[in-house]
């Protein structure tokens, strides 16, 4: 039985910090349309959230953070123009994640494989179980990986990246780490507090400066090297110009813990 649309992604919000799951561990968690379209309304939903400090995503199960694309819903009387149409929703999440303003933590709870592996990257910072593994099957299918080739280029070694979209192997989790892409590898029974820990620094940050700091990130990746220069240097002032910034400051010389107000 099909897991009911509104079920398809749950959200969790405590301390700050809002849980997005994935919610179809006996299928892997796939990329179905249904759950492209419920992940891009959890997001809005933390994005808009004043409460939201931080998003944690991850996947049902122990077995697949996300396993890609839902084969099982595709339709064999969709023409090419619809599905090329419906692929859009693709681009409309990786956006909203990049432009979220909020640090993404990806909880990877297991398999994070072709399109489950660009939803994976496209979090900030990755903590993943032992035995998660990560690839782009997709030659071994015929296809090519290209509705998140350009989040992976943006985050992987050109050869190490290469070498997995060529072969469609998949690689573990501590070799994840050893190129990279994963941030931190734990037990399985030590994944929650590992996320937690990075959760709880993260919630302590000033919001604003965080919202501007990354921003400021993702937007200079597509700037020649003399823009990026001078686009920081205007960031740097609005940064300079908040209070959260003059309360850091007074803060460190009072030497004590900074009280932010997002301001």
């Amino acid at each position: 039985m099909d897991t009911p649309a509104e079920n398809l992604v749950l959200k969790d919000l405590k301390d700050g910090v809002l849980t997005i799951t994935l919610n179809q561990p006996e299928k892997r968690n796939p990329l179905s349309e249904a759950m492209l379209n419920e992940l891009i309304k959890a997001f809005n939903f933390a994005k808009s959230n004043q409460e939201t400090k931080v998003v944690v995503l991850t996947g049902a199960g122990d077995k697949a953070f996300c396993a890609g694309a839902d084969l099982s819903s595709f339709d064999p009387n969709q023409s090419e123009l619809e599905r090329h149409l419906a692929r859009s929703t693709f681009v409309e999440l990786f956006l909203l994640m990049a432009n979220l303003g909020k640090p993404i933590i990806g909880r990877i709870n297991g398999h994070a494989l072709a399109g489950g592996l660009g939803l994976a990257v496209s979090c900030d910072i990755l903590v993943a179980a032992e035995h998660a593994t990560f690839g782009t099957p997709e030659i071994k299918l015929g296809l090519w990986p290209m509705m998140i080739q350009a989040i992976l280029v943006r985050n992987l070694p050109r050869k190490a990246l290469m070498e997995m979209i060529l072969l469609g192997e998949r690689i573990s989790a501590e070799q994840a780490k050893a190129i990279g892409l994963v941030n931190y590898v734990v037990p399985y029974e030590h994944l929650d507090a590992k996320v937690n820990e990075v959760a709880s620094k993260l919630s302590k940050y000033s919001p604003l400066i965080m919202m501007l700091g990354r921003q400021s990130f993702y937007n200079t990746q597509d700037m020649t090297f003399e823009q990026a220069l001078r686009y920081l240097q205007d960031q740097l002032s609005f940064v300079s110009m908040s209070e959260d910034a003059k309360e850091g400051i007074i803060a460190f010389f009072e030497k004590r813990e900074p009280h932010f107000k997002g301001k």
